[in-house]
């Protein structure tokens, strides 16, 4: 291991967590991001030092100067996981090295330092073990985890930062949606693209999020719990929503998601469904899917089944698309069986319930 990998933790415990009881009634109806637990991780890193000052220290604001310049240039990336509290009351994460390697090809491509999985994967047991009562144990609830790097160089020249800074924070939250896990509608964005061609789409940072709030704001005024994109360069076929990667199921049960382009997101759930699609013996097909293709196939019958998923929601069935001149599907029909089949497995995996035949959990606490 390298001197980087070998990095201790310091740890400054909180003078004043929230009581039991406060926390206790945040669990009781956490929300989505709404409230945080009492520490989070902090790592520094230069180009002369490298990654070093780890440390748990009390949640609170970040001390930023003007000139950062992640505040004028956006470099920053993100990633997102959950830890999972299991019936004999140990605490679980899933999948922590696909997401430091996706947070690794993030950061290349933000120009940003490389953060290696042993240090992604500590600084997550670190914080869940500081803040262990924090993971609630009600049916569809978790401790979302939210790592981040920012580039806080004082520099406003336009270049890679030569100093930045990792953190992990992390909230008590329950179903991503408000109506919990039900059928959405959603919108189909013709005015805007997520990400352009050679872009950052396949990076998790923050300004392809900025980028969809527009569309995403639309969505709302129509109804719409999610905005679905298409491929910035012909406008025609699917890419992804605003948060999440989408997938349909044939009439003749095979599973079919865009594939990865370089502007879509290679999500860890959308993996992982896929590879229980294929336990069960269902064709799996990662290939280019035009809008009209889905469209027509709602229509017709052809295409039984379509939903979303992400770390978030897990999966979120999808009802019906709507856009400026048209909608498809029923917004009130019921979720189909095969993607709440899967939801079901992948969620029981996740909280204990089933055996992991992959490997795909890891004990935290």
């Amino acid at each position: 291991m390298t001197a980087d990998q070998q990095l201790a933790f310091r740890t400054i415990s909180s003078t004043n967590p929230r009581s039991d009881s406060e926390r206790d009634a945040i669990h009781g109806n956490p929300g989505f991001g709404k409230y945080f637990t009492d520490h989070m991780v902090a790592i520094d890193w230069t180009n002369d030092l490298g990654w070093h000052n780890a440390e748990v220290r009390p949640y609170g604001p970040l001390l930023l100067d003007p000139a950062a310049s992640v505040l004028h240039y956006a470099q920053e990336i993100f990633e997102g996981l959950k830890a999972y509290r299991h019936p004999d009351g140990s605490i679980w994460t899933f999948r922590p090295e696909a997401n430091a390697l996706r947070m690794q090809r993030s950061a290349h491509r933000l120009a940003l330092p490389a953060l290696p999985s042993e240090i992604f994967i500590e600084s997550i047991r670190q914080l869940v073990r500081a803040d262990a009562a924090w993971v609630p144990g009600a049916p569809e609830t978790s401790l979302y985890l939210r790592p981040f790097m920012i580039s806080n160089e004082n520099f406003l020249g336009v270049r890679a930062a030569h100093q930045a800074a990792y953190y992990v924070i992390a909230s008590p939250v329950g179903p991503y949606f408000a109506k919990g896990v039900a059928p959405v509608s959603i919108w189909v964005s013709t005015d805007y693209a997520r990400a352009a061609v050679g872009g950052t789409g396949a990076a998790k940072c923050g300004g392809n999020y900025a980028a969809s709030l527009l569309p995403q704001q639309q969505a709302y005024e129509h109804d719409c719990s999610q905005v679905l994109f298409l491929d910035p360069q012909h406008g025609k076929y699917l890419e992804e929503l605003g948060g999440m990667n989408i997938v349909m199921v044939h009439r003749d049960g095979t599973v079919i998601t865009p594939e990865l382009s370089g502007s879509i997101l290679e999500g860890v759930t959308r993996l992982s469904i896929l590879q229980l699609a294929r336990d069960r013996g269902h064709p799996v097909q990662e290939r280019k899917v035009s809008f009209d293709e889905l469209r027509d196939g709602m229509v017709s019958g052809e295409i039984a089944e379509v939903f979303a998923c992400g770390t978030a929601a897990v999966i979120a069935p999808i009802a019906a698309l709507k856009g400026r001149d048209f909608v498809v599907g029923d917004p009130a029909a019921p979720a189909g069986k095969l993607t709440m089949s899967l939801r079901q497995e992948l969620t029981d995996i996740q909280h204990g319930r089933r055996p992991d035949r992959h490997g795909w959990m890891m004990r935290l606490v």
